[in-house]
């Protein structure tokens, strides 16, 4: 095996673990708030700020993390952020009260890191003919550990309670950790290319120049976008799903099994819309998943059953897997080699800054309209995004054209 495959290989099983143990427990904080004693009349809004602050803190870390990076190294950012995440998912189990919950939230969003790091070591050990498929074979690992986590942890919780279920995901971060430590080598696996273009002197890129390529700049606006629409769902789901079926009783189950699904989807998804990416085109694939995602989600207005809501949400799944790691193919293509690090750090704080907006707005949604609403404002914000990225590449192409022709 070709040693920049072994290097993604390690680290795919890496953030596939990463992502268990996150959603073994996230996905069940709301739950978990009523054994914190939060009425059923104000759990809707706790769950927003539960999500949101770890998302707030994540949003101003990430750019430092990926300087720290850049600067000392991508394995030891992910050494790093995998041994506090540990501890902090450990110390879940023993809040109290819904502000020591949100507290370790703050935690968790302040040391978080893992899976980017990861990324930016495998796009810059990819070759760049391979850097749409390898990004999705990610993404589809980040997937892979969202079907595990919540069948675990739903199986865990039944079992022995929530707060157990909190303490198992540190010990699962623990493992992937151990395991960049023992396998992950970096910089032995870099292309030919990228070692010559390393002996070359070039000019330190910084973030002001970052911020003055609108090419970067319009991705990172579209994953806030992008993430903000999706996390407008995600503090009501499980309580959707317990509504759908009727009652409290095996919700946790229920919901680990219909985010399984998702998945699922994105595991199938994620490496095929990297491919078609590499073929006809990145940003026409960008565009179609994006229109189609929205459309999709949006017929959950409609729902009333929870075997069908089930399929809408796969089928969502397999076009929502195709746009992070899209965006984050095109970010690579649009930064220097010597930024990766930061340019994955600056993905990461837009996707947390969309994913701190979203919960919040949700949450607020959810006390005013009800969660139908919220899918058809989540399924026009998609629509809206593809629309617009499809407008601005035909203008940006008609420009090229006219350029070429004077």
């Amino acid at each position: 095996m070709e040693p920049w495959k072994r290097t993604m290989w390690i680290l795919w099983f890496g953030v596939l673990f990463c992502s268990s143990s996150y959603t073994m427990s996230v996905p069940f904080l709301p739950l978990f708030l009523f054994d914190l004693g939060v009425p059923e009349s104000s759990v809707n809004l706790w769950a927003g700020i539960v999500h949101s602050s770890a998302f707030l803190v994540g949003a101003v870390m990430a750019p430092l993390w990926g300087l720290l990076a850049d600067k000392y190294g991508k394995r030891k950012m992910v050494i790093r952020a995998g041994l506090s995440l540990a501890i902090i998912y450990a110390l879940i189990a023993f809040v109290q009260t819904p502000w020591q919950l949100v507290g370790v939230r703050m935690l968790h969003g302040f040391v978080g890191g893992f899976v980017p790091a990861s990324m930016s070591i495998v796009a810059s050990v990819a070759p760049k003919e391979k850097l749409g498929w390898s990004l999705g074979m990610m993404q589809a690992g980040t997937m892979t550990g969202g079907i595990l986590g919540p069948l675990f942890g739903g199986l865990l919780a039944e079992a022995f309670g929530l707060r157990r279920s909190f303490v198992v995901a540190g010990f699962i971060i623990l493992a992937a950790t151990i395991a960049v430590v023992v396998w992950v080598k970096e910089g032995k696996a870099e292309p030919a290319e990228a070692a010559a273009a390393g002996k070359k002197r070039v000019q330190p890129v910084t973030y002001r120049m970052a911020f003055r390529n609108r090419a970067l700049m319009s991705m990172l606006a579209l994953l806030a976008i992008f993430q903000l629409s999706v996390n407008m769902i995600q503090p009501l789901l499980t309580l959707h799903i317990a509504k759908l079926q009727g009652g409290l009783q095996g919700a946790v189950l229920s919901a680990g099994f219909v985010l399984s699904l998702i998945g699922i989807a994105g595991i199938l998804a994620s490496p095929v819309w990297g491919r078609l990416g590499e073929r006809r085109g990145y940003y026409r694939i960008l565009v179609v998943c994006l229109l189609c995602a929205g459309l999709v989600v949006s017929t959950q207005f409609f729902v009333q059953s929870l075997w069908l809501f089930a399929i809408v949400q796969f089928i969502f799944g397999l076009f929502m897997a195709g746009i992070a790691p899209i965006v984050n193919t095109l970010v690579v293509q649009s930064t220097d080699e010597q930024f990766r690090g930061r340019s994955f750090g600056l993905t990461t704080s837009a996707n947390q800054f969309g994913a701190m907006l979203g919960p919040l707005i949700g949450g607020l949604l959810g006390l005013a309209v009800g969660i139908h609403w919220i899918f058809v404002a989540t399924g026009m914000i998609m629509v809206a995004a593809g629309i617009s990225v499809w407008l601005k590449r035909r203008y940006e192409l008609g420009q090229a054209s006219a350029v070429n022709r004077g």
